[in-house]
């Protein structure tokens, strides 16, 4: 079923209170895998969340993931604390370039080493790499510990591509899978991803991919 794959999302800087509330009732309603909402709405989430098999996901080092090492542990370390199972972290895209590739699989170790057997998906954010950098920050990702990698945070130039995604596949091991986010807004284009090996869809348009419509959403 493909609401399985959906990680619910909404992560817009404006979104209240009571449209995290109504996120999480359609996540608990379509059965999807979890929320991905910001780290201030975590708590909340969790206790709407509790009788329920939906998990919450939430981001760190968000958007631009150029926040130092020591505050990205931080707040994964709160996350966890107010009730997130997976954590989002997205990959510094300045050191990558840089070749500071160390920093780089250090930064996410930290990240991982706090949050423990949680989950760690790796944002890439694939619209500012190149095909070669994508393929290094897999190694990287991977090497580190994380569990996923993930094309995209939704707020870059461009979200997912099939051929980041493809790229993406060959250079992990079984071990990590992927989560394609960014511009999935209907069924058709999700199995697309769906069928090249992607275990996870991040979406604003959970409900409109599960029901066969469309979205106009940009996440």
């Amino acid at each position: 079923m493909i609401n399985t794959y959906i990680d619910h999302t909404l992560l817009n800087a404006e979104a209240t209170l009571a449209q995290i509330q109504k996120l999480c009732e359609e996540a608990i309603a379509y059965k999807f895998a979890t929320v991905c909402i910001n780290s201030s709405y975590v708590s909340a989430a969790a206790k709407i969340l509790e009788k329920s098999d939906v998990k919450v996901c939430t981001v760190v080092g968000f958007p631009l993931g150029a926040t130092s090492t020591k505050s990205k542990v931080e707040e994964a370390k709160q996350a966890i604390k107010d009730g997130a199972s997976e954590i989002d972290m997205v990959l510094h895209q300045g050191q990558l370039k840089s070749k500071e590739f160390q920093y780089v699989e250090n930064d996410i170790k930290a990240v991982k080493n706090c949050i423990g057997t949680h989950t760690l998906k790796v944002i890439l954010e694939i619209c500012n790499l190149t095909d070669e950098e994508i393929a290094e920050a897999c190694l990287i990702a991977e090497q580190a510990g994380a569990d996923f990698v993930k094309t995209s945070t939704g707020f870059g130039s461009h979200g997912a591509t099939l051929k980041a995604v493809q790229i993406m596949r060959e250079n992990i091991s079984n071990r990590v899978q992927i989560k394609a986010s960014g511009g999935i807004r209907d069924s058709k284009t999700a199995q697309q991803y769906i069928n090249i090996g992607v275990t996870r869809i991040g979406a604003s348009s959970g409900i409109a991919i599960v029901e066969g419509t469309s979205s106009s959403t940009n996440y």
